[in-house]
């Protein structure tokens, strides 16, 4: 997917952005840009795209994301409403260097490359600073994004998103090849997919496109394809009541021991568990 370099306006006489919005849908492309961002989603539902990785989002999904990184969220399946989310954006200027009361949060922001996410149980309990960053003059909302980010630095409720670090601004693949893989895998994930077809939709020989595709996303395709396959068959797990095998074959897998496994391998647990750890958290 082509990441699009992206400009972050700040409002006179603040040093960072603090917004929130509300829209039918998430729709803006994969994008990167020099400044951090924390974003809080307060609704919808979908894949969120960060670097090579993806899984499902839904409401008080909340990530750090470090400059550079590309990423995106876009709503898929059946969404209760409109979509919006907290965004929060600053650069490398507004904390300082090596600070020594901001020793943790140095820390935390040095694996912000990778992208961090964090479990719903903690990110709720941010959500009400965020609500009141939104609504205080300047001083006040920085002192309120220190105390998060500190707060962020001692929780061990952070969860790496990429095991590799990812800067958009020094890859020089073609990213455009990468736009049409994600488009292609994601109208046609349901169906047999062949690596002669994914590479033609490329103009590329299999061998080639294997290479190419390795060395930009750091996997094998079809390594990709079932990891898009799961986190499709994760969002039907959550909203409906479909027995595990029909999920697995709405979600392109033609057997269900083959599921079975590559669930395990991407979600360290069977299809049952994580659909009753949802429902049980939720409850």
């Amino acid at each position: 997917m082509k990441a699009q370099y992206e400009k972050i306006e700040h409002q006179e006489f603040r040093s960072f952005g603090a917004y929130a919005y509300e829209k039918a849908e998430f729709d803006t492309p994969w994008h990167y840009h020099p400044e951090y961002e924390l974003t809080y989603i307060l609704s919808g539902r979908g894949i969120r795209y960060v670097g090579n990785g993806f899984e499902y989002f839904e409401e008080n999904d909340f990530v750090l994301l470090g400059p550079n990184l590309p990423h995106c969220w876009r709503n898929t399946g059946v969404q209760r409403g409109n979509s919006g989310a907290i965004v929060i954006h600053w650069d490398n200027k507004l904390l300082g260097n090596n600070n020594p009361e901001l020793h943790a949060i140095a820390g935390l922001l040095a694996k912000a490359q990778h992208g961090i996410k964090y479990h719903a149980g903690f990110s709720m309990k941010i959500k009400e600073k965020l609500l009141v960053m939104l609504q205080q003059p300047s001083f006040e909302r920085l002192i309120t994004l220190l105390s998060i980010l500190h707060e962020l630095s001692t929780t061990g409720n952070g969860e790496l998103l990429n095991t590799t670090a990812v800067d958009a601004s020094v890859r020089n693949y073609d990213h455009q090849r990468i736009n049409t893989v994600y488009q292609f895998v994601r109208s046609r994930y349901q169906e047999k997919v062949t690596l002669s077809q994914i590479a033609s939709e490329v103009h590329m020989s299999e061998e080639a496109f294997s290479r190419f595709f390795s060395k930009v996303m750091t996997k094998p395709f079809f390594t990709f394809l079932n990891e898009y396959r799961i986190n499709a068959a994760c969002q039907l797990l959550i909203e409906t009541d479909q027995p595990v095998s029909d999920v697995a074959m709405a979600s392109g897998f033609e057997t269900l021991p083959f599921f079975y496994r590559q669930f395990g391998k991407f979600k360290k647990l069977s299809p049952k568990k994580y659909r009753d750890n949802f429902r049980r958290a939720s409850g």
